[in-house]
């Protein structure tokens, strides 16, 4: 089977509007962060209900701040479910905090407050919740209990833009909610991320932190009309956005709700053709909101007649490119000796559960064959 035959797990759907506008920016002269990022940054917090926008290099960074900001370090423990990239415990880790593995619920992947309180501790400052893979955790059910428990509660928003909760944004009412804009997310810039928040003392210092403390930033500088003198008011950090990467991202942003849709009218045609695949259960929308399907996740039966790995072998030879699913990251060898709780879901999804091609120009043929694989090694 040809390249071209393949059926790839994602496609970011970029297009001439993309290519001009970062042109554009080549083309202004300004390319580092700038009056793009600027643009953006207000652009996205509008989109999702934040008081403010902070475009930083990744998502990984954003998280990173946004810990920063708490002003966590050695001595502090944070949840976080094991069931997500590994970047969301490390976040943790850069800050000389904990990480804290709790279990997931399995129908949707995502923390609880049953699963947070099984293994918070009177060290725990804080909770980091995934909406995982595009499905939105019941942030106000998490957010009432962080409340009592006197918790700080960070989200963790890569793969949830255009997801909503109770019909308003994720991220909406976020104490501080990090988001990505790689390529196999929602929207992408090729890389970088955001942080949102409403508070505006955190937004400035945020700022700073992004560019190495400096009390005024490069493109402030740059457009005085008097000589600047910066100062660095702390160690900070170089997580800075390009306006390169910002033009992008704003055409994206006008995409969004196109591509959610269709995101959405795929998942549910899979929905329908999976219901005759015996033991493959798809990922759904939870009651408390709807998803992007940024990931399109099904588990497998334990009696499944072919393991998961065996799976996504004969969908390759098939020339179906999958994935496996969200990894459990307490089993990587990074965390080899960290100790956890027993984590029975999150195993569980782990080992059985894998990610099916979805992308905006996928057409119905391509459909059927991926759900045509699975039919038949269900011995359907």
């Amino acid at each position: 089977m040809s390249a071209a035959d393949r059926i790839p797990v994602m496609v970011p759907w970029l297009g001439e509007e993309e290519a001009r506008a970062a042109a554009d920016a080549v083309l202004s002269g300004w390319v580092a962060q700038g009056p793009r990022v600027a643009a953006f940054e207000r652009a996205f917090a509008e989109r999702v209900g934040a008081g403010h926008g902070i475009a930083v290099s990744s998502c990984t960074a954003a998280l990173h701040l946004a810990l920063v900001a708490l002003e966590l370090g050695p001595g502090d423990e944070v949840v976080v479910p094991s069931l997500s990239f590994i970047a969301t415990a490390n976040a943790v880790r850069y800050v000389g905090a904990r990480p804290v593995f709790a279990d997931v619920e399995e129908a949707t992947g995502n923390l609880t407050p049953a699963t947070v309180d099984a293994v918070r501790t009177p060290r725990t400052k804080a909770v980091l919740a995934v909406h995982q893979g595009g499905v939105p955790a019941d942030v106000h059910a998490l957010r009432a209990a962080c409340a009592d428990w006197d918790l700080a509660l960070v989200e963790d928003a890569a793969c949830g833009i255009g997801a909503t909760v109770g019909g308003k944004s994720v991220g909406h009412g976020a104490l501080l909610a990090a988001w990505s804009f790689h390529p196999r997310k929602v929207i992408t810039t090729g890389e970088g991320g955001m942080l949102t928040t409403d508070d505006a003392e955190w937004a400035g210092r945020l700022r700073r932190l992004r560019e190495h403390g400096m009390n005024v930033s490069a493109a402030q500088r740059h457009a005085s009309a008097t000589p600047v003198v910066e100062s660095y008011l702390e160690v900070g950090f170089n997580y800075r956005m390009t306006d390169i990467q910002a033009a992008v991202g704003l055409v994206q942003l006008g995409r969004l709700d196109a591509i959610v849709a269709r995101r959405r009218e795929l998942a549910a045609r899979y929905a329908r053709l999976l219901r005759a695949v015996p033991g493959v259960r798809p990922v759904r929308d939870p009651g408390h909101g709807e998803g992007t399907f940024q990931s399109y996740w099904v588990l497998l039966a334990e009696e499944f007649p072919v393991g998961r790995d065996e799976l996504l072998a004969v969908l390759l030879e098939a020339g179906v490119s999958a994935r496996r699913g969200i990894m459990a990251s307490h089993l990587e060898p990074a965390y080899a000796g960290h100790g956890a709780a027993p984590l029975p879901v999150t195993e569980r999804l782990s080992r059985n559960s894998l990610i099916l091609p979805l992308f905006h120009t996928m057409t119905h043929e391509q459909q059927d064959r991926v759900v045509a694989v699975l039919r038949e090694q269900a011995g359907g």
